[in-house]
């Protein structure tokens, strides 16, 4: 077992090397200066040193109390650094949330916004990346994902399941549109085409929007712009680039300010919904907890949304 000097003599001894007296000690301690006095003298038999040397007033370090002072002071620092993290709960760990590349900025961003404003001292790590994610490997809390497919073991959260309209900057619309709001009028060299890429089939296009709402062939994706990632078909449109079909409520708090027109009240429904995913391990934790409410799902004292 390792040998320790008697603690609180040493937190009194700190103290009073600190403020160069034992009375300051006792004022910061609530006790009186002769306590502070017996407890130093108490570590000094302890140690078999001298720690102090009186000066007038002022009490200065001897030898022995300049050696063990810094490692004292730093010791009772770190005790005083963890004692504030355990009090101070779970909300001061690190939060490690993935997401993919479309959700990041225009929804994630905003709830974890909320979420610092509740918890500003909260530890945050966001993971942009593609599904599958091997979520225990890298100690992901919570993975949002579209679909509930991904990740087969762990219960699916369902969070929102968005829907598509057309979307397009005003000024863009008021050169090139029409007052009726007719997209069969409009150029098919203004139509952006979101790409999803060979992993999705299931995300809905302009061409079952105009089977569904126009009845007349759809424009031509050759003929138009082509994005990526649906949050970068949103962000060209609001540039005004193009007309996008967008995700509602990824471009909702455009079309509330007004940078972005719905250009028809119709819309298709995304082919999946958006769920999150938390390893067992992690779904007792407060702060995972409180940021799948605040993301739209349920709490996760129940089993979630089942598949």
């Amino acid at each position: 077992m390792k040998r320790l000097p008697p603690l609180n003599a040493v937190r009194t001894f700190e103290v009073a090397a600190r403020l160069g007296s034992f009375a300051m000690a006792g004022r910061e301690l609530g006790v009186s200066a002769a306590a502070v006095s017996q407890q130093v003298r108490h570590l000094e038999e302890y140690f078999g040193k001298k720690l102090f040397m009186r000066n007038g007033n002022r009490l200065s370090l001897t030898d022995a109390g300049l050696a063990i002072y810094p490692q004292t002071s730093r010791a009772l620092d770190e005790i005083a650094t963890m004692t504030t993290r355990i009090l101070e709960g779970e909300m001061r760990t690190r939060l490690i949330v993935s997401v993919p590349f479309s959700l990041a900025e225009g929804w994630l961003a905003p709830k974890l916004a909320s979420l610092l404003e509740i918890y500003p001292q909260l530890s945050v790590d966001v993971r942009v990346e593609d599904d599958p994610v091997d979520l225990a490997r890298h100690d992901v809390d919570i993975r949002v994902s579209y679909g509930d497919y991904h990740y087969p073991s762990l219960t699916a959260i369902a969070l929102f399941h968005d829907q598509v309209v057309p979307l397009c900057a005003p000024e863009l619309w008021y050169r090139h549109g029409n007052p009726t709001f007719d997209l069969s009028q409009v150029h098919e060299s203004l139509f952006i085409h979101t790409q999803w890429g060979p992993n999705y089939a299931s995300h809905p296009t302009w061409s079952e929007w105009y089977a569904q709402q126009v009845g007349q062939p759809a424009p031509d994706p050759a003929q138009g712009r082509r994005s990526g990632l649906s949050s970068l078909s949103i962000t060209l449109a609001r540039l005004g680039c193009g007309i996008a079909l967008g995700q509602k409520l990824l471009a909702q708090a455009d079309l509330e300010a007004g940078r972005l027109l719905a250009l028809s009240a119709a819309s298709l429904p995304l082919g999946h919904a958006y769920c999150a995913f938390v390893p067992a391990d992690k779904r007792k934790r407060a702060n995972v907890q409180r940021f799948i409410e605040l993301l739209g799902g349920e709490t996760l004292g129940s089993t979630g949304s089942s598949r």
